[in-house]
């Protein structure tokens, strides 16, 4: 694993990895966005051959994530399941209680479409629209009225990318942090995801996920 990258919010230390994950190191809490439990059970069931070591997988690196830096609380910035309960979802279950020590949050998104007493079972502190930590405040889809707000923005759901260019006329997209002045978008923490191209503009900072290592692209 490659070490992380320091990245300094309000004042405050945060830590970016190559895992598409954000340590907050003054509150002990990682924030993760986008983890779509589910979504290769819920492909399989539509009859689309997706191998279930996905999904087994993004669990294993959530797993050396918290071991690695030993959160009080996980924070999940939305979408942290696909769609409606299927065994992969039963999983995550037994996966979390064997993590009763940690405190788990979920900002709700857009695909977390379970009934409240399934995240309940599965001992997460649910916030319906936003989750507010001191100046941040976490949500899933990032509006144009946030950014009036006093609060800086740590949101997830577009799963951003960012096109670099290679030699002649190639070009290849690749998963990133996107870190404006008022708000910052994580990358889906799946790697069974789309992206949506982003244009950054001067001043704000992108950090690009290539070949498992962290790449600053605009600073």
């Amino acid at each position: 694993m490659f070490p992380p990258i320091s990245y300094i919010l309000k004042g405050q230390q945060f830590w970016l990895t190559a895992e598409r994950c954000l340590y907050w190191e003054e509150e002990k809490c990682l924030i993760v966005s986008d983890l779509h439990f589910g979504k290769t059970g819920h492909f399989r069931r539509e009859g689309i051959a997706v191998p279930p070591e996905l999904y087994k997988e993004d669990l294993q690196r959530l797993w050396h994530q918290i071991q690695h830096f030993k959160p009080d609380d996980v924070i999940f910035v939305g979408d942290l399941f696909h769609s409606r309960a299927n065994l992969e979802h039963n999983w995550f279950h037994k996966w979390r209680h064997d993590l009763p020590w940690l405190r788990m949050h979920l900002v709700i998104g857009n695909h977390d479409v379970l009934a409240r007493k399934d995240y309940q079972d599965m001992d997460l502190l649910i916030h319906e629209q936003q989750l507010v930590v001191g100046e941040f405040c976490f949500v899933h889809d990032l509006l144009p009225e946030h950014i009036a707000d006093p609060y800086y923005y740590i949101s997830g759901h577009i799963h951003p990318g960012i096109r670099l260019a290679g030699p002649g006329k190639q070009s290849l997209r690749f998963p990133c942090f996107y870190f404006s002045g008022q708000f910052a978008i994580l990358p889906a923490f799946s790697r069974f995801t789309g992206m949506a191209l982003i244009e950054p503009k001067p001043g704000e900072h992108v950090f690009a996920i290539v070949d498992n290592k962290l790449i600053p692209v605009n600073s």
